[in-house]
């Protein structure tokens, strides 16, 4: 086990603003506007804004990420594909963070961490041009010890564990598999910090799920997009942005 000190009390939350995209596009025009998400986040407290740029554009779109890199006071993640044309983005905006995910067309969401064990010859040089280009690589990966591992080989500073599982767990009402759902990510975030790696997670996290996660010492950051646009319909943005930070805190003490 490292000798490292465990990362801040306080819990980092990343604010994902895709699906504020999803509703404007459903319509075309402007409205809903993305970068006023990311601007009302900015002001709730988040401490980075994530967005996927998608090879199908269903949601974010370049002009998007253009002004995102441009603007925004605080760190954006930006979420892609391990293609060349997102890395040729990614090093023209030069992002705080680059998160590498798995990405299908005929999925509605991301289903499953990045298979980095089979795919490590076309990672490493990937990984490496956008390091080289000052951009702090993450990899949204299952939470499994050979993942860790896989992950420190490649370079990558920083890996997102995939929560997924372990929400529906929850919202399934299933406490055995809920139980051994966490199990896995408890011992991946030990591991992987052990191993020298930032720990981050996210996927499907809300306020009935977030808990159990958010106590993990070894996590430093959430990223958290659906849960939070879903309950700003009925909230705003911004108390729900900061009911999510209580939840986390109190979760962390």
């Amino acid at each position: 086990m490292s000798s490292r000190a465990l990362p801040s009390d306080r819990l980092r939350l990343g604010v994902n603003i895709d699906h504020v995209a999803t509703v404007r596009n459903a319509r075309g025009g402007t409205a809903p506007d993305p970068i006023r998400a990311a601007r009302e986040s900015v002001a709730a407290g988040a401490d980075g804004i994530t967005a996927h740029l998608r090879e199908d554009r269903r949601h974010i779109r370049d002009a998007d990420m253009e002004t995102l890199a441009r603007t925004l006071t605080i760190p954006l993640n930006f979420e892609m594909a391990a293609t060349d044309e997102m890395i040729e983005l990614a090093t023209r905006l030069r992002p705080h963070a680059a998160c590498l995910v798995p990405e299908k067309r005929q999925e509605r969401t991301t289903e499953g961490g990045l298979d980095i064990i089979g795919a490590q010859d076309s990672l490493r040089p990937r990984i490496a041009r956008l390091t080289a280009a000052g951009i702090r690589v993450s990899l949204f990966v299952e939470p499994d010890l050979a993942v860790m591992d896989t992950a420190k080989r490649l370079g990558a500073p920083v890996v997102e564990l995939h929560t997924g599982s372990y929400c529906e767990a929850v919202a399934e009402g299933n406490t055995a598999r809920t139980a051994r759902e966490l199990a896995r990510i408890t011992h991946a975030a030990a591991y992987g910090f052990g191993i020298g790696l930032e720990i981050h997670a996210g996927h499907g996290l809300a306020l009935d799920s977030v808990g159990p996660v958010a106590a993990l010492r070894e996590i430093a950051e959430l990223n958290i997009g659906h849960a939070l646009i879903g309950e700003a319909i009925f909230v705003g943005l911004g108390q729900a942005i900061r009911d999510m930070r209580a939840a986390m805190e109190e979760a962390r003490a």
